[in-house]
């Protein structure tokens, strides 16, 4: 099975300010968002050592220009340990073969059913999160233990030079099935950086 074992790893989540010092504080946990548009399936999402992008993320919910569930009054971004215990790394070739074989599951399913099969538009990542939530639901039914985590190379934005495949907000997406596997949260540093509205 693919997994990642690389130890603790440091993730970024965008949020609003008092729920973040609710986190940092231990008063309140993440909970996990379960949207179909959601590019790794169902959990609570970070982006792996870029607390930039998670600022950006919570300065678009906060201005409207980025959906989410509740919009951040007050931009913030709170940093956590993780543990990714057993992780589809979907950076691995082993993974995609994963992904190949439950789409196709997927598909067989959909037309068994007559439903029509999700498709993807912008970034509304439906047909990916029915993919990887179809891996979940097949290995809980086959008695396959569960992955903790889901670990994704993320292209997103314009490309970073003319003609360019590497687009500017390019990141590792990083979805945590097993809230267990969060450590801790932390402020991250400098405040003034990644907290300017702290």
């Amino acid at each position: 099975m693919p997994s990642i074992s690389s130890g603790y790893i440091i993730g970024y989540h965008g949020c609003d300010k008092e729920h973040g010092l609710r986190l940092i504080n231990g008063t309140d946990e993440l909970r996990p968002s379960n949207n179909s548009w959601d590019l790794l399936g169902a959990g609570i999402y970070f982006w792996e050592d870029h607390p930039v992008r998670a600022l950006q993320y919570s300065v678009e919910t906060s201005s409207g220009s980025q959906k989410n569930q509740a919009a951040a009054a007050t931009p913030f971004v709170v940093g956590a340990v993780i543990d990714l215990g057993k992780c589809l790394n979907l950076v691995e070739v082993e993974s995609l073969a994963i992904l190949t074989e439950a789409f196709q599951g997927l598909t067989t399913l959909s037309n068994m059913g007559e439903q029509p099969m999700p498709h993807n538009r912008g970034k509304n990542r439906a047909l990916d999160c029915a993919v990887i939530n179809f891996v979940h639901q097949s290995n809980k039914e086959n008695g396959i233990i569960a992955y903790d985590s889901v670990r994704c190379a993320f292209a997103e934005g314009d490309p970073a030079f003319p003609g360019s495949q590497i687009t500017e907000r390019l990141h590792i997406q990083l979805c945590v099935r097993n809230s267990e596997l969060i450590k801790g949260y932390f402020l991250p540093k400098p405040p003034v950086q990644f907290n300017p509205y702290l």
